[in-house]
Parts: structure tokens; C-alpha cells; sequence
């Protein structure tokens, strides 16, 4: 039996030999203890929850999108071991993954699923030459990694209509590309930086509904109405209904008439007291901690200044989408057989265009490019600009002033032994000495380059 091109050959007692990976220490459990007897209490860290946190949302987002804005390119490697992009229709499975996602949509379903669960699953659809033609970023509840007797990894799948996949099935590893992150406590069991964030994206989710409670009391805050003597328990419910009833909510703001001595008193502290701002500042700071985005990239904090704003993004890419994108190129090469020994994809790699991350400013790209011109072609700079190429570009310029050590202590020696004497007197007969003396210095010089050469 073959589903989405994939031989599903194994039988029932086969996969009773096979053991599932265990999920502790955090897979996709939606209630995660911050500390022990941390739910007794109703201190909870909710994945679903803390998926609505906005800083948690907005560096999930950040990531997922500049990844996946750029373009995977497919290189391949010349004689002289450099990367070059080509063409190949045979992996057109780049440019067009599957038959409902875009390139973009992909990746960015790819990344948000290693950042919110720290798993992605990407099933493979082949054809009849077993040449990959679709991947499927897998729902990762629906996907359970199992290990067999004898140390082999496969994937148990369930019911995915929209990936293919109309039953339950077990597929080997060969047909899942299972990228994974922090995995602290098993090899195929990636963690999500929800583990370490959570509790901080819940207080700042707290902070957020206790504002807004307050706010919609009409900024208002509860209080307590005190009597100058004992009163019955019957009448404190009636006060307190009768008080909620109609000087609270939408209600607030109201004139309230108190009689037999009945006088009321705030009882909340103020924000400035409670120093509100700073610990959902503080929050969102954690969150941004733990996936290594700068504060100031989802608004949190002052942006740096213009001079500062280059390195500030490089130590971004660096510390944060570096090793997103190199897992991801890596598990591409091996999923679609890349960079084989042999076959189509010899000496073939993908590889994420940078430049459509770390882009310039226009006077920054003609200055980048204006200092590259002894290392690349005119043609090559111009291409970055995205400019057509012109007639002579595919050279590289140098300057003429600069010489070897090597080539000017040989004209210094020919110049002497050709008996070069200064004239004494700037007679016709001299001036024309000097020149002829120019043009033997000159040939003397072409000489010798053509023998360094």
C-alpha cells in the first residue's frame, strides 16, 4: 500500500514492536507546572494561553516571517568549490511546496511550528520515480515519534485530510523531515521556548486583564463601605448586592448616597505604587530573552540610534535566525537528497538568500558595492542593485598606483645599470634624454610584470 507515494509496509505485529517516545518534561501538555503544587494553586502556564501573550505573538511572528521572506535558492558547487545558483526543474518543490501553500506560507507554517511546539513535521509526497514532489508541514499533535527494537525511527501519523492522508498510518523516517528544537530531555523530543517564557507571558496576560477590569469599572476602584457599629450578615449581602448592582460596571461613576453612618473607603493599590508599566515591560523583556530578539524590534524599549541600527541586526541574525536557518537548509539537502555522491542532486544544495534579510539603505549599498569592486565583477555589484549588466562588467578594476616590493626594486635596479646621470642642464638634448629615459623605465616595468606574471 503507498499513500502520498510513501510504501506503508508494516503490519500490525511489526508495530506492536515499536515503542512511543515519551512526552515528558514538556511536549504538548497545555498545563505545565512553574513550580511544584503550582496548579493546586491555580498558577497555570497554558500554551494556548500564552500563544495570545503580544510579546510572545509578536516574536513568534517577527522570526516566522523574516525566515520565511526569503528566498531558498538551489546552488550547486563548481570545480573550484564555490556555490552558484542554478536551475532545476526537478526541484521546483522549492518555489511551490504544495498545492495550497505558497513558498512564504511554508516556511512560516514551518517555523511557528518549531517556535510554539518545538517540533515541525514536513511529510514527503513522492511521485512513481520516488522523486519528492510536495511537502506538508504536519499538525504536531497529530504526529508521534516511535522507535523499534532494533534502534530505527518512525513516524506514527494520524488522520490528515488536507496533507493526504484519509487513515492512520506509521511511515520510517526516511519520509518525514523532523526539525527540532532544545531538545533537553530526549533526541526527538524538541521543547518550545514556551517552557521558559510562559510563567513571564501569563503574569504580563494578568497584568493586561486586571487593567482592563479596572478600566471597564469606569477606572474606579473596589473599596469597602464601613458601618460605625456591627450589622447582620443578611444586611452586609443586601449592601454589598445592592452596591455591585448599580455603582460598578457600566454603572460606575454614579453619585452613591450613603446614610446611618455608612461611610466608603478605596481599596486598590496604584499602578504608579504597584509599578505596573515597568513589570509588563519586564515581561515582554523575558519573553524577548528567551528568543533572542532585540526588545526594540516588537516595540518594547528605545530603538538604538541610526549608527547602532546595522550591528543591532546583525547580533539578531546571529544569536537568533542563524541556526533556525541553517537547520533548515540542512534537514532541505538531506530530505530531498542533496549534495549526494551521485545522481541528481550531486553537488547540489539550498540555500536562504540573506540579502533579502539584511538589506540596506540605498547610500549603504552603493558604498558596499564601490569597496567590493577589486573583489567583484562590476557586473556582479550591479546585480545586487538589481541592475542589468553592462558592456565590460565582467572584469574586475583595480588601481594602477599600487605595486609589488618585488616589481619596484627591479625597475630601481635596471634604472641604475642602464647609467641613468640627472642632467645638468635643462638643454633640448636632455629634456629629450628624460623622456627616452621614461619610456625605457616604462618598457623596463612591462617587462617585468610579464615575468612576474
Amino acid at each position: 500500500m503507498r499513500i502520498l507515494g510513501v510504501p506503508v509496509p508494516f503490519t500490525a505485529s511489526e508495530q506492536k514492536a515499536m515503542s512511543p517516545v515519551s512526552r515528558g518534561g514538556g511536549w504538548f501538555s497545555l498545563v505545565r507546572e512553574s513550580f511544584s503544587g503550582a496548579w493546586q494553586q491555580n498558577v497555570e502556564v497554558r500554551r494556548d494561553t500564552v500563544l495570545s501573550n503580544p510579546a510572545d505573538f509578536a516574536c513568534r511572528t517577527l522570526i516566522a516571517s523574516d525566515i520565511a521572506k526569503m528566498r531558498v535558492r538551489l546552488v550547486q558547487r563548481d570545480e573550484n568549490g564555490i556555490w552558484g545558483e542554478v536551475e532545476n526543474r526537478n526541484f521546483g518543490v522549492l518555489t511551490k511546496p504544495n498545492r495550497y501553500q505558497s513558498r512564504i506560507q511554508f516556511f512560516e507554517s514551518w517555523v511557528l511550528s518549531k517556535l510554539q511546539s518545538g517540533n515541525t513535521y514536513v511529510l514527503k509526497q513522492r511521485d512513481n520515480r520516488g522523486r519528492v514532489v510536495a511537502l506538508y508541514v504536519l499538525e504536531p499533535s497529530l504526529v508521534r515519534p516511535l522507535v523499534s527494537d532494533d534502534g530505527a525511527v518512525y513516524y506514527d501519523l494520524s488522520a490528515d485530510h488536507l496533507s493526504g492522508l484519509d487513515r492512520q498510518i506509521v511511515v520510517p523516517a526516511s519520509e518525514i523531515i523532523h526539525d527540532r528544537y532544545n531538545c533537553f530531555f530526549h533526541p526527538l523530543v524538541g521543547l518550545s521556548p514556551i517552557f521558559a517564557g510562559g510563567l513571564a507571558a501569563m503574569q504580563g496576560l494578568a497584568i493586561q486583564n486586571d487593567s482592563t477590569l479596572f478600566f471597564q469599572n469606569g477606572a474606579q476602584p473596589g473599596g469597602v463601605l464601613t458601618a460605625p457599629g456591627p450589622i447582620a450578615e443578611e444586611t452586609a449581602k443586601r449592601l454589598k448586592e445592592y452596591w455591585d448592582t448599580n455603582f460598578s460596571g457600566k454603572n460606575s461613576g454614579k453619585v452613591a448616597v450613603l446614610g446611618d453612618g455608612l461611610t466608603y473607603s478605596a481599596m486598590r493599590a496604584k499602578n504608579v505604587d504597584s509599578q505596573l508599566i515597568e513589570q509588563l515591560r519586564w515581561t515582554s523583556e523575558v519573553i524577548c530573552g528567551v528568543y533572542h530578539v532585540p526588545s526594540f524590534m516588537i516595540g518594547v524599549g528605545q530603538p538604538p540610534s541610526y549608527n547602532n541600527i546595522q550591528s543591532q541586526l546583525t547580533i539578531y541574525y546571529s544569536q537568533c535566525l542563524q541556526v533556525l536557518i541553517e537547520a533548515i537548509e540542512v534537514l532541505l539537502d538531506e530530505g530531498l537528497g542533496l549534495n549526494g555522491e551521485a545522481g541528481a542532486g550531486a553537488n547540489l544544495g539550498t540555500e536562504f538568500d540573506l540579502d533579502d534579510l539584511l538589506r540596506m539603505d540605498t547610500a549603504t549599498q552603493y558604498d558596499v558595492a564601490q569597496k567590493a569592486k577589486g573583489i567583484a565583477t562590476l557586473d556582479e555589484q550591479r546585480r545586487k542593485l538589481n541592475l542589468a549588466p553592462v558592456k565590460g562588467g565582467d572584469t574586475i578594476y583595480l588601481q594602477q598606483q599600487d605595486h609589488s616590493l618585488a616589481a619596484i626594486a627591479a625597475r630601481d635596479e635596471q634604472l641604475i645599470e642602464g647609467g641613468n646621470s640627472p642632467a645638468s642642464d635643462p638643454s633640448p638634448d636632455s629634456v629629450a634624454n628624460d623622456n627616452a629615459m621614461r619610456e625605457q623605465a616604462a618598457h623596463a616595468l612591462a617587462e617585468i610584470y610579464k615575468g612576474l606574471r
